[in-house]
């Protein structure tokens, strides 16, 4: 896909990750509609950086998780730009229980509907107008906590409600890729441990003790926390370059998934390599 001139919905762009796909894109000419919700203290902040890009954009109030202000949200898009090409879905809450602690029904309510329940609305409004673009693309952003669960170091990050709203969303992934196609594609970015979400710039982080920390690194293959411009660039691959990617998933955790379980170093073996029987078993007649 050509980005330049396209149009974007990108949720959650008021800070962190959202804030930084939405000025990569608009970076690239993409015209950017960002509904924000809550952090308003971000919100000048916000407007400061996508005016650097030089690019126009449009902000407004909504809460995704009422159809009546999704549809808000995709009107004006149509409204400012008369097109929508592109729609990054990053909208998730996720209590740490090392912040909340057990779940309130309060809080298992919210977590479920905004993680999952905000994405399929705003797939089902936007889909209509990204059939009318000639390279339509989803992105679903979605957590490791997935794939892992409250299990390991994680186990004080991610949360049960969190974790399970994390797995749906790869079924919406490939449902909705059968839904779209072929005019649109939709595709997952999974990510791990990223510096604004469950890392150093997150609330519950400065609970953790150094120990519990350095377990989350060593856990990570790749032995540190993953930054905001490395998944707006995964973003933007998905975007624009995955042109024969839809239904799939793209993994962006430092190999965190993967790190419980670290390969062995090769053992020098018993047998001589120079013996004829090497690879095999000597028959004896």
């Amino acid at each position: 896909m050509e980005l330049k001139g396209k149009v974007a919905i990108v949720a959650g762009a008021i800070r962190g990750i959202g804030l930084a796909i939405a000025r990569d894109l608009a970076g690239r000419g993409v015209r950017c509609v960002l509904p924000y919700y809550d952090w308003l203290d971000n919100l000048q902040g916000m407007k400061a950086a996508m005016e650097e890009t030089g690019t126009e954009f449009h902000t407004l109030a909504a809460d995704l998780t009422s159809d009546e202000q999704v549809k808000m949200v995709t009107d004006a898009a149509m409204e400012k730009f008369g097109r929508l090409d592109i729609l990054v879905n990053n909208i998730e809450r996720g209590g740490w229980p090392i912040v909340h602690g057990p779940y309130t029904d309060k809080q298992w309510e919210l977590e479920f509907h905004t993680t999952v329940t905000a994405k399929w609305r705003l797939f089902e409004r936007a889909l209509p107008l990204l059939r009318k673009s000639d390279d339509g693309a989803v992105v679903n952003i979605s957590s490791i906590s997935g794939l892992i669960g409250r299990s390991g170091p994680a186990g004080l990050v991610f949360n049960d409600c969190y974790s399970l709203c994390n797995r749906a969303i790869q079924s919406l992934t490939e449902t909705w890729a059968r839904m779209a196609a072929p005019k649109v594609r939709v595709n997952e970015l999974m990510i791990g441990l990223i510096e604004t979400r469950h890392g150093p710039e997150t609330r519950g982080w400065g609970l953790l003790s150094k120990e519990q920390i350095r377990a989350l690194e060593n856990h990570t293959l790749l032995g540190r926390i993953g930054t905001v411009e490395e998944v707006a660039g995964a973003v933007r691959f998905l975007v624009s370059d995955a042109t024969f990617m839809t239904g799939a998933v793209l993994r962006l955790d430092g190999g965190y998934a993967l790190g419980c379980d670290r390969a062995v170093d090769m053992p020098e073996g018993v047998v001589d390599p120079s013996e004829p029987t090497f690879g095999g078993s000597r028959n004896k007649l």
